[in-house]
C-alpha cells in the first residue's frame, strides 16, 4: 500500500531565475529545522548546514578534479534554481521498519562554469526531517563527454570539533572495514570510512555518508585540517577513480541529523534516496534464521577444503539441517562445498574456486532436495578471493545451478583488499561489479548475503534480494582474531555506526563462549573468543538488525540449553523499532515489533561495565495484558571468567509496567513479549 503526495512549487517548471538573483538561494526541510544555503562566492559553489538556526557545516566547496590537473571548482556560478517537493509512504517488503515515509523539499542547483570548456552541472539538495542529500547532475555537453575523474572534491567543514568514531579507510591493508573503532575529535582523523558517526558539544548527533552506489567510486573521508573533511574516492588500479561519459549522475552524498543518539536508529536516510523496487513480485524473498557449516572451520574443528575434518560432506550437511528443521530455523549454510578450496588461495591471488563444481562428498542436488524435503533453503557459498574476472565468468552458469536445484539464496565473500588486477574494494570497478551479482541473483530468483562488501548505501529499496551484508569486524574474529576478539564495547558502537548503513551479517548465537579445545581445556580472556555473556549472544539478535541471523555455533552446543528458545522464539522482520537507551560504545536498549503480529523483542547490550535500566513498556498496546520472557545474565554472570550463567524467568506485564533490567559487565538482556492468552 502507497500513499503519494507531489508537487511541483516556486516555478519548478519555469525557466531558470536570471543568474544575478542566485548567488544565494536556501532549502528547508518540511519541519523547518534543517536549512541548506548554497552561495556563488569566490569563483567556487559552497552550500552550508543550519540545524535550529546553529551551524552544523559551515560552508563547504562543491567540486571535481579530473586527469591532467583539470578541476572544476572555480569560475563557477550560479544560473538558475528549480523547486519540488515529495511526500511519499511506501511499505518494504522487509526491514527494521515496515514503512518509510520520504518527506522532503528539494532544490536543484544549475552551476556554470564561467570559462572553457564552460561545462554545466547541477547540484540537486533535498531536505528531510531527518537530514540532508545532495548529488551532481552532469548534463551531456560539450565540456563533458568521456572523462576521467580524480576524485571528487566536495567539503564538509564541521562547524564543531565534534567527537568521532571512525574506521581508518583508503590503506593497503585492509581496506574491507574490519577494524576495531576509535574514537576522538574530529581534528584527530586521517582518511575514514563511511558512516562516521559524530557528536557535536552543542548535541546534535551528525552521520555523513553516502547512498544510491551505482556506478561510480566508493567514498572515504579525508581530512583537510582542522574540522574540514573532503570526499576522496577508491581507485582503479591505475590511480583513476571515477570512468564515464555525460550524461551521469553521482551518488548522494548524505548528512543525518538527529537530537539524540537513540534517534539515529532505525536509519532510513539512504532508502529515500535510492529508487523503488525493481522486482515487482517480492514474495520469494524471506527474511530467515539459518544455521550452516561455518564456524567449525574458524575454530579448527572443521576444513572448508577435502579431507578428514571435511565440513561440507553431505552427511554432515544433512545433520545440520536436522537440527535447523526441527528447530524452526529456514535455512542451513554450506561452505567448502566447492572445489578450489585445497589450494593456497588466501591473499595470493592463486584462488581457481568453481562455482558448479562439488567436492565428490558432497551431492549439491541430494542435499538442495533434502532440504526442501525438511522444510528448509540451502544456502550456497561462493567465495571469490577478489578474484573477480573468474567469478564473472562463471556467474551466470553458477546462479542457474543454484536456481535449478532449488537454491534461493547465496552468501559471497571477497576476501582480500585488492583485486587480481589491483583495483581497491571500494573502487568503481566493484561497485559495478557487485551491481551485476545483485541483478543477476534478482533474474535467478536468489537473495544475496555478501560478506566483505562494498559498503551498503540502500540498494535494499531498489534490490530488496540485497539481504544482509557483513562490512564490519564480525563474531569469526572471536575465534582466532588478534586482541583476544572484539572488546564487550564493539558491538555497542556497531550500532551506532555500521549499522546505521544497513543491515549486518554479525553471525551472533555462539554458546560456547569459552571455546573449548580438542583437549578439553578452555581458552583465557586474553585468548580470542566472545568477549560477552550468553544473556548478550542473545540480545544481538535483537540489537544488531539482520534479516538474515544466523544461529552460528555448532548444533551440539545448543543441545540441551534451554536458552536456545529464545532464538528459536526471536522474529527476524520488524514493524517497528524503537531505541530506548543508548550510549556510543557503551550501552544500547532496543524494542522491535515483530511484523503481522502482537509479539515485541527487547535487546540491551553493555560494554566491559555492568549496567541497570529500568525500562517502560509504553510502546505496548494500551489495555492489553502480555506475559515478559526474559533471559537475563544470571549470578556471578560476567564476561571475563562467567560467562554462561543465564536467569529465564516469565511475568505478566502492561502497558504501564516497567522491567528492571540488570546487565552483568560484558552482558546483556534478550525479552520476548506476547500477548497473554485471552
Amino acid at each position: 500500500m502507497e500513499r503519494r503526495f507531489r508537487s511541483l512549487v516556486l516555478g519548478a517548471i519555469l525557466a531558470a531565475s536570471p543568474a544575478a538573483a542566485q548567488d544565494e538561494v536556501r532549502v528547508a526541510s518540511p519541519d523547518g529545522r534543517n536549512v541548506v544555503t548554497v552561495t556563488a562566492r569566490d569563483g567556487g559553489v559552497f552550500y552550508s548546514v543550519r540545524r535550529d538556526g546553529k551551524p552544523v557545516l559551515l560552508p563547504s566547496r562543491l567540486g571535481f578534479a579530473f586527469r591532467g590537473g583539470d578541476s572544476l571548482r572555480s569560475a563557477l556560478r550560479i544560473t538558475g534554481t528549480r523547486r519540488d517537493s515529495a511526500d511519499v509512504t511506501w511499505t518494504q517488503p522487509w526491514g527494521e521498519v515496515a514503512r518509510v515515509r520520504d518527506h522532503h523539499n528539494e532544490l536543484r542547483v544549475q552551476v556554470a562554469e564561467g570559462r572553457a570548456p564552460n561545462r554545466r552541472f547541477a547540484v540537486v539538495f533535498r531536505a528531510f526531517q531527518d537530514g540532508i542529500g545532495f548529488r551532481y547532475e552532469v548534463a551531456d555537453s560539450a565540456g563533458f563527454r568521456d572523462f576521467e575523474m580524480m576524485d571528487e572534491l566536495t567539503e564538509f567543514a564541521l562547524a564543531d570539533n565534534a567527537r568521532a568514531w571512525w574506521i581508518p579507510a583508503n590503506r593497503p591493508e585492509p581496506d574491507r572495514q574490519e577494524i576495531l573503532y576509535s574514537s576522538g575529535p574530529l581534528s584527530r582523523l586521517d582518511t575514514v570510512h563511511t558512516p562516521l558517526t559524530l557528536q557535536t558539544s552543542g548535541g546534535v548527533q551528525v552521520v555523513i555518508h553516502e547512498a544510491n552506489l551505482v556506478d561510480y567510486a566508493g567514498m572515504y573521508l579525508a581530512n583537510t585540517g582542522g574540522r574540514t573533511l573532503r570526499s576522496t574516492l577508491a581507485r582503479w588500479a591505475d590511480g583513476v577513480a571515477v570512468r564515464g561519459r555525460a550524461p551521469f549522475v553521482t551518488p548522494w552524498r548524505t548528512v543525518q541529523l538527529a537530537d539524540r543518539v537513540e534517534d539515529l536508529a532505525p536509519s532510513v536516510l539512504t532508502l529515500k534516496l535510492n529508487p523503488p523496487s525493481q522486482i515487482a513480485d517480492t514474495r520469494w524473498i524471506r527474511p530467515m534464521k539459518y544455521n550452516g557449516v561455518w564456524w567449525g572451520m574458524h575454530i579448527g574443528t572443521e576444513t572448508w577444503g577435502p579431507g578428514p575434518r571435511h565440513g561440507a560432506t553431505t552427511a554432515n550437511v544433512k545433520r545440520y539441517m536436522d537440527f535447523a528443521a526441527a528447530n524452526g530455523l529456514g535455512g542451513t549454510l554450506v561452505e567448502g562445498w566447492n572445489t578450489g578450496w585445497e589450494i593456497d588461495w588466501f591473499n595470493t591471488g592463486k584462488a581457481r574456486f568453481s562455482f558448479t563444481q562439488s567436492y565428490p562428498d558432497f551431492d549439491l542436488p541430494g542435499v538442495a532436495a533434502y532440504a526442501r524435503q525438511r522444510g528448509l533453503t540451502l544456502i550456497g557459498h561462493h567465495e571469490t578471493a577478489t578474484m573477480i574476472e573468474p567469478y564473472e565468468r562463471q556467474l551466470d552458469s553458477a546462479m542457474a545451478l543454484y536456481q535449478r536445484v532449488g537454491v534461493s539464496a547465496v552468501k559471497t565473500g571477497y576476501v582480500g583488499d585488492l583485486t587480481e588486477h589491483g583495483h581497491a574494494h571500494q573502487s568503481q570497478y566493484m561497485v559495478r561489479h557487485h551491481r551485476r551479482v545483485i541483478e543477476t541473483a534478482a533474474r535467478h530468483g536468489i537473495a544475496l548475503d555478501v560478506h566483505e562488501p562494498v559498503k551498503d548505501t540502500g540498494e535494499r529499496r531498489t534490490w530488496p534480494n540485497m539481504m544482509s551484508r557483513e562490512a564490519s569486524r564480525g563474531m569469526e574474529y572471536n575465534a582466532w582474531g588478534g586482541e583476544g576478539g572484539n572488546p564487550p564495547e564493539h558491538e555497542t558502537i556497531l550500532f551506532f555506526t555500521r549499522m546505521l548503513a544497513g543491515p549486518m551479517d554479525f553471525t551472533p548465537g555462539i554458546f560456547d563462549l569459552l571455546i573449548q579445545r580438542p583437549t578439553g581445556k578452555p581458552r583465557t580472556p586474553e585468548e580470542a573468543r566472545p568477549r560477552t555473556t550468553l544473556a548478550k549472544q542473545l540480545a544481538l539478535y535483537v540489537v544488531l538488525y539482520s534479516p538474515l541471523q544466523m544461529a552460528a555455533d555448532l548444533p551440539e552446543n545448543y543441545q540441551g540449553q534451554p536458552a536456545f528458545q529464545f532464538i528459536r522464539d526471536v522474529a527476524v522482520d520488524w514493524d517497528t523499532t524503537r531505541v530506548l537507551e543508548g550510549e556510543i560504545g557503551d550501552y544500547v536498549v532496543v524494542a522491535r515489533r515483530e511484523r503481522g503480529k502482537e509479539n515485541w523483542f527487547v535487546g540491551a547490550i553493555t560494554d566491559e561495565e555492568g549496567r541497570n535500566f529500568d525500562v517502560p513498556l509504553a510502546f505496548l498496546a494500551p489495555g492489553r495484558r502480555y506475559v515478559a520472557e526474559v533471559y537475563a545474565d544470571g549470578p556471578g554472570a560476567n564476561w571475563r571468567d562467567n560467562p554462561l550463567p543465564v536467569a529465564i524467568t516469565r511475568r505478566e506485564v502492561t502497558s504501564t509496567s516497567r522491567l528492571r533490567m540488570v546487565l552483568a559487565p560484558g552482558g546483556g538482556q534478550a525479552i520476548r513479549i506476547r500477548p497473554a492468552a485471552r
